[in-house]
């Protein structure tokens, strides 16, 4: 199992927001690679990345900051946010990001994500983002609930060759609450391809609780930017399972 450290990028710097809401931000004082840089130091062998302002515009904003921090450490790089065609996820994977996430467009473009995920260059290195408030999808930067239930969706790409699923509670996500353990386990018990929880762990004991989940990875954000636990800690504690 993997954590992975989120950096999340709001014009070019390293932020959280609360609930997704942008009117709601921490701005932290380290730049994007320089904080990938430290997780590095810390054993983490992935990087979560989030583009803010391109999840919010629809286009990529911040690839010059995501360049960055391939191309200055050996961390490997997941990243989501504003990914809606065939250019922008070759261009990440040029820039050597090893998993492009898609959200948002997969829901509204089904059939073009499938056809992205099954494209053989392609395969194993597409995760799709599944962002839920008490079970139900939403999507533009979290701004548009919808209908869909997360399980549906992912029972419904269960023999695709996705990387991951990365499922965030995102009634939980920056708000240091504890993960939502149900329904990460209820998405695992759905899915027959990899499972990336995010959203709401707040201390070592919640690394705990998840790594007893059958879950591939962590994702871990604000707790780490304010001092609750170290990665170094976490690591330990995914490697010692």
């Amino acid at each position: 199992m993997d954590l992975l450290p989120a950096i999340d990028i709001r014009a070019g710097k390293c932020v959280r927001l609360i609930q997704g809401d942008y009117d709601r931000q921490i701005d932290y004082d380290m730049a994007p690679v320089d904080m990938a840089r430290r997780f590095e130091r810390d054993g983490a062998h992935w990087v979560h990345i989030v583009d803010l302002d391109g999840a919010r515009q629809g286009r990529p904003v911040n690839l010059m900051s995501i360049k960055h921090v391939v191309q200055n450490t050996g961390v490997k790089v997941e990243v989501g946010g504003g990914i809606r065609d065939d250019d922008t996820v070759q261009a990440l994977l040029d820039a050597g990001v090893a998993r492009v996430v898609i959200g948002t467009q997969a829901l509204r473009q089904w059939d073009w994500f499938k056809a992205l995920v099954h494209a053989p260059e392609h395969q194993g290195r597409i995760a799709l983002g599944l962002d839920a408030r008490e079970g139900r999808l939403a999507v533009e930067g979290w701004t548009e609930e919808t209908e869909h239930l997360a399980v549906e969706v992912a029972a419904r790409v269960g023999d695709w060759p996705l990387g991951a699923i990365i499922y965030t509670d995102i009634g939980r996500d920056g708000m240091l609450l504890g993960p939502n353990l149900e329904a990460t386990a209820e998405m695992a018990r759905a899915a027959t391809v990899p499972v990336i929880a995010s959203g709401g762990v707040t201390d070592l004991d919640d690394i705990r609780r998840l790594v007893e989940l059958p879950i591939d990875g962590i994702i871990v954000g604000r707790a780490i930017y304010e001092g609750q636990f170290e990665v170094a800690e976490a690591i330990r504690i995914l490697e010692s399972h």
